[in-house]
């Protein structure tokens, strides 16, 4: 393992740690790299092969049956969200936890950049946007059921990705 990737891997949160632990997740190289990956790049939504390519320019050859089983893992235990995006590819998040988790409660309204796939939380959403969440959670409690999570995505271009001839054109 290279020294840059063995100081990626320090400082993994509590919320994390204890995730892992209430799974039974080995903390194995392959583990800890993964981790690391997704620790270092909080807003990233990677791809299996994606994942796979950021581990080997790391210096870690990770077999891609064992990163496709490890990424599922870590997403059961919480520690990742595992979302289809508009093509039905499967790609990877870092879950919210701690004080990330109280701000957003993994219901608040984001932004996705159709071109890099970052994901922007919009943490300043009016009162009207978290009463309706409210609202449909506790419908679905009326109803006997047990909702976890309300997805509220918006889609376009990040600042970062918008090109001149998009502000031109009025795209953006």
């Amino acid at each position: 393992m290279s020294s840059r990737l063995a100081r990626e891997l320090t400082g993994v949160p509590p919320e994390v740690q204890s995730r892992l632990e209430r799974a039974g997740l080995r903390r194995t190289l392959a583990t800890r790299a993964v981790l690391g990956l997704f620790l270092t790049r909080p807003r990233s939504r990677l791809t299996h092969a994606q994942a796979q390519a950021a581990l080997t320019a790391r210096g870690l050859d990770l077999n891609r049956v064992t990163l496709y089983r490890l990424l599922d893992r870590l997403a059961v235990c919480g520690v990742l969200r595992r979302e289809a995006d508009e093509q039905r590819i499967w790609r990877f998040s870092l879950a919210p936890t701690g004080d990330t988790l109280a701000e957003t409660d993994g219901a608040g309204p984001r932004f996705e950049c159709d071109t890099c796939h970052r994901r922007f939380e919009l943490s300043d959403a009016g009162e009207p946007t978290r009463a309706v969440t409210r609202d449909l959670f506790e419908a679905l409690a009326r109803l006997g059921h047990q909702g976890r999570r309300l997805d509220v995505s918006i889609h376009g271009t990040c600042a970062s990705c918008v090109t001149p001839n998009d502000l031109a054109e009025g795209i953006a």
